[in-house]
């Protein structure tokens, strides 16, 4: 048995799981938040027990400390050389990046050329190196292992990660698709093929990845064949806060109107649109639920405009790969919002696809919500990206469980 901790580090936060291997059981989650403010957050849940508590974490370094501190204090591990390998999220490995790796060293190959990609992900994998030296500090003799979300998505062929710019630019700058989301497709379809009762070889399996961020992905005998999002996660469908595709004239365009340049104009595209700037409401989907079931057209638009354009990826997957075994919804708003689900297969029934409006509506984890008769299977199934994150850790690692 081995005890692995997984992160996700962001700009002011740290998400961690404490998982034992191989088993795969939680033995500790949580969250600090608000690092580098006067007043943070830690989350911490344990024995089925959930402690929150507001710390000054003025760097990850001292949160980092702070965790482990805890874990010992809270008799979770009794000394911390049994935490035998620590892995990390990466948003973007760009096409460098063809598995998870073994960070090489403080500043080595691995953490420098992470740093290298960050123009592709600006507010991530800087957050992520912040986050990989804070560990590194507080258990040097730990291997850390990076996992990255694009990895999944570099089988994709040529004429699917491909834009039709100058051809120069990806010579140059790496300008083509990349993805994201890509433990959690590759968790939720590899379980997919499990619950269908199928070799994942044998499988043609649609992801819809629909959170504050959502993704959809075509996996194709257990490997990605096209994705969503691109270059940046600004792609594909509406998000919480994203728009998803637009006419790239739109950026020129408010930039005169409004006096903007484009990097004001994308941030706005990034942090002030999708479910937000719809419905002038709010980016949590929630909020947005009670403002369409109250009556409010702009909430149900918002609605209306991200089922319409998760159904025109899934239609276009379908006809890509040839078929279609099963669509699998998950993330918050994928496992938690039932009229979304609602939404987006009643759109699909040309494709022979029935959804059991009462097993629907059924609250539970994983299950099966469409009717014997649909030619596609319906799954809810919980993502899980930590436990993936702990597998790669394992591997790369070559950590003895």
């Amino acid at each position: 048995m081995a005890k692995i901790m997984a992160v996700n580090a962001g700009s002011s936060s740290i998400k961690f799981q404490l998982l034992e291997m191989p088993q795969e059981e939680v033995i500790a989650s949580g969250n600090m938040e608000r690092i580098g403010l006067a007043e943070g957050i830690f989350t911490l849940k344990y024995n089925g027990l959930k402690e929150e508590t507001h710390p000054v974490l003025p760097t990850h370094a001292e949160g980092v400390q702070l965790l482990l501190d805890t874990l010992i204090e809270k008799g979770i591990v009794k000394h911390l050389d049994e935490i035998v390998g620590v892995g990390h999220r990466i948003v973007q490995g760009g096409e460098f990046f063809k598995d998870s790796t073994l960070v090489d060293g403080e500043d080595g190959v691995v953490i420098n050329k992470i740093a290298e990609l960050a123009d592709l992900a600006p507010l991530h994998n800087r957050a992520h190196i912040i986050g990989i030296r804070a560990f590194q500090k507080a258990l040097p003799k730990v291997p850390e292992v990076v996992v990255f979300d694009t990895v999944f998505h570099q089988t994709m062929p040529e004429e699917a990660y491909m834009y039709a710019t100058p051809y120069e630019w990806y010579e140059k700058y790496g300008i083509r698709k990349y993805g994201a989301h890509g433990t959690s497709h590759k968790f939720v379809s590899d379980r997919c093929a499990q619950l269908l009762g199928k070799p994942l070889k044998d499988t043609k399996i649609i992801v819809c990845h629909l959170g504050n961020g959502a993704s959809i992905c075509a996996v194709e005998g257990g490997k990605c064949k096209d994705t969503s999002m691109g270059l940046t996660p600004l792609e594909g469908i509406p998000m919480g806060t994203r728009s998803g595709n637009l006419d790239p004239t739109v950026v020129s365009y408010i930039c005169e109107k409004e006096n903007k340049t484009a990097v004001e104009v994308v941030n706005i595209l990034n942090k002030q649109s999708g479910l937000l700037g719809m419905s002038g409401r709010s980016n949590d989907a929630r909020d947005v639920t009670n403002g369409m079931n109250a009556g409010d057209h702009r909430c149900k638009m918002a609605f209306d405009v991200q089922a319409k354009r998760i159904v025109d990826y899934i239609a276009s997957y379908y006809v890509y790969m040839g078929g279609c075994d099963a669509i699998c919804f998950t993330a918050g708003m994928g496992e938690n919002l039932k009229h979304l689900r609602l939404n987006v297969s009643r759109r699909l029934g040309v494709l022979g696809v029935e959804i059991d409006e009462k097993l629907n509506d059924t609250f539970s984890d994983e299950r099966l919500i469409s009717t014997p008769n649909s030619k596609i299977k319906l799954f809810i199934i919980p993502t899980n990206e930590e436990v993936m994150i702990a597998r790669d850790t394992v591997r790369v690692g070559k950590i003895k469980c």
